[in-house]
């Protein structure tokens, strides 16, 4: 993670300060200060790399001179004690190079203050610390008065709103891990405090050349001094408890190398003493655990508390898939079903299995469905069939427009997850047995967030159902955790594209969920729906051309622009509008000051909705219409019908709604959609981006982006997937496996193989085409045992290759689920009739009794519970042999008694279970004897008397 850093503070005369002389010091120059009388003189000072003057709009062109545009705010604040400036310091990513680092800053600048009416000094510093490595920074002096013509009007007391520093800190955040996405560089900052992450670290602060040098020079420097006690005090708590650090870093990430881990411990330690004592420390710790090599080559880490979520996730989960008390009756499907076709959805043959799949009695049911399959539709259906048998039915998405638009397709009751988290703990709106919590988009839901919900849920007995598409955005903090509960429990999968209107697009959005982004590509090229141009700017207004054309077409039709990054947004948002203009389509322009600066809306202006927002009915992504606009108020139809009327007083959370990004566009479904390809677009954007239009889509890109096709197509098949820490198998001593070998009851006899040496080729029975990993895992598994089983009938050893096809079933097996080798084992042993399903590929109810073993193998309760069941199942057994004066088998059930026995030796918490339930066992257990002890005795009673008959 890239280091962040933003700060703003006052340059006032009371504080002794000069807006010249910090002037002449931050842009390195020689000022003439006309108050004072005197020059500052600053020219020698190094690492300054850009200095530049942005004005708005109207502002004297004589302010572009520093010295005259400083001096005028110097005349114009008579004062004693005058606020002159407003400095605002952030630091920029190290990864960047400077010519992308000056861009960054003046980007932002731009967007976020001479857009609101402020004149900007952006002067740009690239200094080198005492390590060698670089720390670019960019220093921003801001006026604090309205410009005219004339020059400096009012103060305005707007700009000092706290909401808006918090507002720059985040969108500083935001406009930072844009650019490094947009130019591939593997790191993102994060804005929030140390503290709202739930770090235990001080933050630090920055230290500025002038602190460096008074320090080399032998002065001392009260700031560096206290930025080095705050890394030497972070260093000393990370030794005190290492598993600061490794929260902290697997905050977004599941897992990280040793570079993750070098660099966020150099930001916290001071020198190389106390960085060598804490790399030691966090490494030699308990908690920090080491996986497998990433694809790289690199060795991967994680936390135990990463870890331990997981297990706690994948425990929950087999409880939930474990539960059967949900399941409807035939009748309140078909009522759905019937309900549905009168309005006229009929459910393609994937949605009704789907159907049946989310309504059957299972605590979880996993869907995974392309884009556009028809999930919400599916839903719908449910929802109908959950109300009809009494279940209350609620909604849950991470972001306000997912849930929103679960709701409207499906007409599920839905918020999201935080505010769904925050009731809960209010102790409020609580989950019961008679839920049923549909989760969508899941994709975009991390581990620990998942874990919280799948907690509560299995703590109050609801039913889950996750929806999404592991191929779409992926989430935001650390994790995979719907891609690894559905690998792990299996999902129904819904593959017929039912959004786009013709065969061949839907084909294009198959592989576009597959992977095969270039075929994708091709296919629209091929169709002329891929447009190339020189620059991006050329690509822009092609791309604006082509919505313009369309939009005089087709008036009546829905239509978005979709891109990468907020910059671009803005500039294609400014370009929709200036053709709106010039085709009369839009009313007088009004300008306001928004959350993102000063905007111009007119009646007929599209917006869109940036901020949640309960007493207006909107979601963040939510668009609409302008109706009617001022100075202090608008109102908007809304896209699905509402007219939403607001003061911008209390809500300015609005921009222009002509383009959106990417990420803002999931879930989200229209005729037409146009495409700008920027650099820092994926696989998984690139998906989304194709696959929102029913009509079309078309995809702009500039060559100075892509020199060439193969490069826009390298670009968007790039993968970004999140990974999990289970999904690297562990590097620790490995633990035993039950052997496939014969039980007591059938001791094979010691002979010489017949067919040692020679090598077979089988035959193995074809594994269904759409088999997810696990069901291929399973089915192969099944296939390897059932061949021992087979050699051991017949009295014969398994062969080598035997042995080794079971092995390599077995670490297969356990690859896709943890102890799944074990657990499919003991179902088959129960059941020996899956394991000729499973080995035919139909692997469903083999998974459905490996999940109950998982649980079983979990809970000692349960484990107590079978035992009884079996203990009792086997003795009525015995009994029964012995009066029907059967020696041999009563010998027979009672070894196979003996060895039910055996699991004490494994499983002392069983047996502390099974001594208060020892009544159901038929005896009384002695005082001072084991149980095991106790039931050896009662089984060599038992065949004494079997004996004596």
């Amino acid at each position: 993670m890239a280091v962040y850093h933003f700060s703003a503070k006052v340059i006032s005369r009371a504080g002794g300060s000069s807006a010249v002389a910090a002037a002449a010091y931050r842009s390195a120059s020689r000022l003439h200060d006309q108050r004072l009388d005197r020059a500052h003189d600053f020219s020698n000072k190094a690492g300054v790399v850009h200095s530049e003057i942005l004005l708005p709009d109207g502002a004297p062109e004589q302010w572009r001179d520093r010295e005259q545009l400083w001096n005028d705010v110097e005349a114009v604040e008579k004062r004693k004690d005058a606020q002159l400036a407003r400095e605002v310091e952030f630091a920029i990513p190290r990864e960047m190079s400077q010519a992308d680092g000056i861009a960054l800053a003046r980007d932002f600048v731009e967007r976020e203050f001479v857009a609101r009416g402020m004149v900007a000094d952006l002067n740009v510093h690239w200094d080198i610390g005492e390590d060698g490595s670089p720390k670019p920074h960019a220093h921003v002096m801001l006026g604090l008065r309205k410009v005219t013509e004339e020059g400096f009007g009012a103060k305005v007391r707007d700009w000092n709103r706290t909401e808006l520093l918090t507002h720059w800190r985040e969108a500083w955040a935001e406009h930072v891990n844009e650019r490094l996405a947009q130019l591939d560089i593997d790191a993102r900052v994060d804005h929030r405090s140390l503290e709202a992450q739930g770090i235990a670290l001080e933050p630090q602060h920055k230290i500025g050349p002038a602190a460096a040098r008074m320090v080399g020079q032998g002065l001392k420097s009260e700031r560096f001094d206290e930025h080095h006690a705050i890394a030497r005090a972070n260093g000393t708590r990370i030794l005190a408890n290492p598993n600061i650090a490794l929260e902290a870093i697997t905050h977004q990430q599941s897992t990280f190398t040793n570079r993750d881990l070098a660099m966020f411990v150099h930001r916290h330690s001071d020198g190389k003493d106390q960085f060598d004592q804490v790399m030691e420390a966090v490494k030699s710790s308990p908690e920090m655990v080491k996986l497998g090599k990433d694809g790289r080559g690199e060795d991967r880490f994680t936390s135990r508390a990463m870890l331990e979520t997981e297990q706690h996730l994948e425990r929950q989960t087999a409880t939930l898939e474990a539960r059967r008390h949900h399941g409807l009756l035939d009748r309140h499907r078909d009522l759905a079903l019937g309900r549905a076709e009168a309005r006229g959805m009929v459910l393609s043959p994937e949605q009704r299995g789907a159907l049946e799949h989310v309504t059957d009695a299972r605590g979880i049911s996993n869907v995974i469905g392309y884009a556009g399959t028809g999930k919400s539709a599916m839903l719908g259906v449910a929802r109908d069939a959950w109300d009809a048998a009494g279940y209350e039915v609620r909604g849950a998405a991470l972001s306000g427009i997912a849930a929103e638009n679960l709701e409207t397709g499906s007409g599920i009751a839905s918020r999201t997850i935080a505010s769904l988290e925050h009731q809960w703990g209010q102790g409020r709106e609580l989950l019961t047995d008679k839920f049923v919590l549909v989760i969508d988009e899941a994709g975009m839901i991390g581990t620990r967030q998942m874990e919280r919900v799948m907690r509560e849920a299995e703590r109050r007995g609801a039913k889950v159902v996750l929806v999404g598409d592991p191929e779409q955005l992926q989430a935001i903090e650390a994790g995979a955790a719907f891609r690894s509960i559905a690998e792990r429990h299996g999902a129904v999968e819904i593959t017929t594209i039912r959004r786009q209107s013709a065969e061949w697009q839907r084909d294009a959005t198959r592989q576009l969920a597959t992977g095969r982004t270039g075929e994708a590509l091709a296919a629209y090229e091929q169709a002329g729906h891929v447009h190339v141009a020189e620059t991006r700017e050329q690509a822009r207004t092609a791309l604006i051309d082509r919505w313009d054309r369309e939009r005089q077409a087709r008036p009546d039709a829905s239509r978005i622009i979709l891109t990468h990054t907020n910059d671009e947004v803005k500039e294609i948002n400014d370009a929709a509008r200036t053709r709106l203009r010039g085709a009369q389509m839009l009313g007088q322009d009004v300008g306001i000051m928004v959350e993102r600066g000063e905007r111009s809306f007119a009646s007929g202006d599209r917006v869109m909705f940036l901020k949640n927002e309960r007493s207006l009915a909107v979601k963040n992504g939510t668009l609409g219409t302008v109706e009617h606009v001022s100075k202090t108020a608008m109102q908007v139809r809304t896209d699905d019908g509402r007219s939403v009327a607001f003061e911008l007083k209390d809500y300015a959370h609005v921009d222009h709604g002509y383009a959106a990004t990417v990420h803002k566009a999931q879930g989200m479904t229209v005729n037409s959609v146009h495409v700008l390809a920027t650099p820092g677009l994926d696989r998984h954007a690139a998906y989304v981006a194709l696959s929102r239009h029913r009509d079309s889509v078309d995809l702009h890109y500039g060559q100075d982006d892509f020199a060439d096709r193969d490069r826009l197509v390298r670009a968007l098949s790039r993968e970004r997937g999140k990974d999990m820490a289970s999904d690297y198998e562990r590097e620790t001593a490995p633990v035993s496996k039950p052997e496939i070998a014969p039980t007591p009851e059938r001791e094979p006899q010691t002979r010489r193989n017949p067919f040692a040496g020679l090598r077979f080729k089988s035959q193995p029975e074809p594994t269904p085409p759409h088999a997810s990993p696990l069901d291929a895992a399973v089915a192969r598994y099944a296939r390897a045992v059932r061949d021992i089983e087979r050699m051991q009938d017949r009295g014969l050893n398994p062969i080598v290759s035997q042995r080794q096809a079971i092995e390599r079933a077995r670490r297969d097996l356990d690859a896709q689920r943890p102890d799944g080798a074990q657990d499919a084992y003991a179902a088959m042993r129960r059941d020996p009739s899956l394991m000729d399903e499973a080995a035919k590929g139909k692997s469903a109810r083999a998974i459905q009794a490996m999940q109950l073993e998982s649980e079983i193998r979990i809970s000692a309760d349960q484990r107590a519970d079978r035992f009884v069941e079996e203990w009792q199942t086997r003795t009525r057994q015995l009994l029964r042999l012995q009066k029907m004066g059967d020696h041999l088998g009563a010998d027979r059930a009672a070894e196979r008694i003996d060895y039910l026995s055996k699991s004490f030796h494994r499983d002392p918490e069983l047996e502390s279970r099974l001594r208060m339930r020892s009544h159901e066992l038929g005896f009384k257990p002695r005082e001072g004897s084991s149980l095991s002890r106790d039931i050896q005795d009662w089984i060599g009673r038992s065949r004494s008397r079997g004996l004596e008959r």
